[in-house]
């Protein structure tokens, strides 16, 4: 059996009761960035109920282009004002560079990838980074607030990255 047929099924085995019709306008007006690693649940991490937030997770959590995309539709369509910015201990995005991933695909296929991977050495860099971006898009202007954390994976538990102010 394949893991898709295995969702399937648990669908169909799972309660037939729901939370019920929900608006599609998150409740808490939140967008919540995060990695996608199959060690972190933001419903449970964050005690998040249906309906509450946006959650975007790609790899390392980074806010890239289509990230931008997706909170732009998220504040101007849906009404979030707030970013949360998840990224963790452990991370697999930190053990190897874009230039190593970029050859290795261009010699398995050929072919050389034109995005950038979004690799990083130190997580808290990273979220920094992440946090400007969002703070400096022109298309992010409802955002009330941006913040940004680490998870660490073994406990679960959440610190917040501090922004560094700029040095003149």
């Amino acid at each position: 059996m394949t893991a898709i047929q295995d969702l399937v099924d648990r669908n169909t085995a799972r309660p037939s009761s729901g939370p019920g019709p929900l608006v599609g306008q998150p409740s808490l007006r939140i967008a919540v960035v995060v990695c996608m690693d199959a060690r972190i649940d933001p419903a449970q991490l964050l005690g998040l109920q249906p309906g509450e937030a946006h959650v975007i997770r790609n790899a390392g959590g980074v806010v890239t282009d289509d990230v931008i995309r997706s909170l732009a539709v998220s504040q101007r369509k849906l009404g979030t004002t707030e970013v949360m910015l998840i990224h963790h201990t452990k991370c697999g995005m930190a053990t190897f560079t874009d230039e190593e991933f970029w050859s290795e695909l261009e010699e398995a296929i050929g072919l050389r990838p034109t995005w950038a991977v979004e690799t990083f050495r130190d997580t808290e860099s990273g979220v920094r980074q992440s946090m400007e971006r969002v703070r400096r898009s022109p298309f992010l202007t409802g955002t009330t607030a941006v913040r940004g954390f680490v998870v660490d994976v073994d406990t679960g538990d959440l610190a917040e990255v501090e922004v560094v102010p700029a040095s003149w």
